[in-house]
């Protein structure tokens, strides 16, 4: 298998060079793209009056979520330097990610129609609730440059996704809360059927993990709850089984915290206390490009969880990113960390910033998941010499066994995307969704492009169409260069940044 890895890299390698400063083609060698869009771009300018600035032409951090036909994507737009954006926009297509329609959020800050409260926003986050009919974007509403007082809301839609509510306050207690998500419950037989779950953490009580519930389709929301362990982390990702336990993967506070999820067996009156899926050993990205190993989570038919993040515990001294995945059935007992074979071990090829999809048709040995990542195929470039790509890679069996990667854009330069505070960026987050009855998914993505002339950015929003195929490369094709997944190993300790 290493011989075949070997081979089918140099051929990776060769396709890659063939691509050049060509984006969003066909590469020769791997299989093609059905279809790569762009979705939307970023009208806005002096949404901040220059104070902090924001980087016009820029749109980053895509949502996505499918059901039946339709797919809804959600963005930011027009990133500002100190954190968020100028606002929240979104893309709908009901063709099954052919063609779409987009537009943004109204009553967000003074730049959308109409105005709204906040000084800035960020995180969306989309989610589908069967049982009311409703599409909901939740999102974070900073209130203030330096982002003092943010907090959690949510937009609706009862057509499908074509206009969206004014928003509604899910949590809003005068503190600073940080990286939402949301997730409903679409099983009929769930007890908990149409409720619908926030996920968001407070930063000024140590990232606190908290959860709020909705019944009435994101209408109103309860209390914010926390874990019964006062859990504290980052970038939950809640996916609901189909019993109605709900699970949430998190980041925690440090390497040796790692990866955790905590779970709620009564429809989010209470949530359990928080177990750890894995200890955490990222590499650091080089060009000073934003990411976090957040987790990026999904759920097939019989309730099987999938977690994946970038890692570096398979790399021979630790110096690239890995994408790896761990499995639960219940939420409270995670299978061996193992690695996703995109390239060969010691390839030097750094993946980050994952987005997973697992087909809800689908279920254990014979689940579909896909994944959409970013990468560099030299781990150790400088800010002047990185160039980002994009890649995507599927199974058919689970996640045994993966596809050839394919190359969905790049080569990117870092100079051509937002800065940041905290980084160049295209996201903190990316997604990846399973079209209803096919096989094939919708994902979407920030790229940067030459900007036009006088212009500071091209960083507009795509989304790629893509079929799932399987392997041939198996998990672990080098388990002697694996190390054992425990708390004696060295986890990487660099604390957590907040995230919006």
């Amino acid at each position: 298998m290493h011989g075949l890895m070997a081979l089918r890299w140099r051929m990776v390698q060769a396709a890659m060079a063939a691509v050049g400063a060509a984006l969003l083609t066909a590469v020769p060698g791997l299989a093609a793209q059905e279809a790569v869009t762009r979705v939307s771009d970023d009208p806005y300018t002096g949404c901040t009056g220059g104070s902090p600035p924001e980087a016009h032409a820029t749109e980053v951090e895509p949502d996505t979520f499918a059901f039946g036909s339709t797919a809804v994507a959600t963005f930011q737009v027009g990133r500002i330097f100190n954190g968020g954006s100028c606002n929240i926009g979104w893309a709908t297509s009901h063709n099954g990610g052919i063609s779409w329609s987009h537009g943004f959020l109204p009553s967000t800050t003074v730049v959308s129609t109409p105005a709204g409260p906040f000084f800035a926003v960020s995180d969306p986050s989309v989610a589908f609730d069967f049982r009311h009919g409703a599409w909901l974007i939740s999102w974070l509403g900073i209130h203030a440059a330096g982002g003092g007082i943010v907090d959690v809301m949510v937009s609706r839609s009862t057509d499908g996704g074509a206009t969206w509510s004014t928003p509604i306050f899910v949590a809003a207690t005068g503190t600073f809360f940080d990286k939402n998500w949301s997730v409903c419950d679409n099983t009929p037989s769930s007890p908990f059927f149409g409720n619908c779950y926030t996920e968001f953490d407070d930063v000024r009580k140590g990232d606190l993990e908290q959860m709020s519930t909705s019944s009435d389709g994101g209408l109103s929301w309860g209390p914010n709850v926390a874990t019964a362990d006062r859990a504290r982390g980052l970038g939950g990702q809640p996916v609901v089984q189909p019993n109605g336990r709900v699970v949430v993967p998190y980041e925690g506070l440090s390497g040796a915290s790692g990866i955790r999820s905590f779970s709620s067996d009564d429809g989010g009156a209470t949530w359990n206390a928080s177990v750890r899926i894995s200890i955490r050993t990222a590499h650091p990205v080089a060009g000073r490009l934003r990411t976090s190993p957040l987790p990026s989570a999904e759920v097939d038919r019989e309730g099987r969880v999938y977690v994946a993040w970038q890692d570096r515990r398979f790399e021979p001294g630790g110096t690239a990113n890995d994408i790896v995945m761990s499995t639960s059935d219940e939420g409270t007992s995670w299978s061996p960390v193992t690695r996703i074979p995109i390239d060969p071990v010691g390839s030097n090829v750094d993946h980050f910033i994952p987005g997973l999809g697992v087909d809800r048709t689908s279920a254990r040995d014979h689940a579909l998941l896909a994944l959409t990542y970013y990468f560099y195929p030299s781990a150790n470039c400088t800010a002047a010499t990185c160039r980002l790509m994009v890649g995507f890679v599927s199974s058919l069996d689970g996640g045994q066994d993966w596809s050839d990667p394919e190359i969905l854009a790049g080569p990117i330069q870092l100079s051509q995307i937002a800065p940041t505070s905290q980084g160049v960026m295209v996201g903190d987050y990316i997604s990846t969704s399973f079209l209803a009855g096919q096989q094939r998914v919708v994902a979407a993505f920030a790229v940067g492009l030459p900007p036009p002339t006088g212009a500071p950015f091209d960083e507009p929003m795509f989304t790629a169409l893509q079929k799932v195929r399987g392997g041939p490369h198996h998990v672990n094709p080098d388990p002697v260069l694996a190390a054992p997944d425990s708390a004696t190993a060295s986890p990487q300790e660099e604390p957590l940044a907040t995230a919006f």
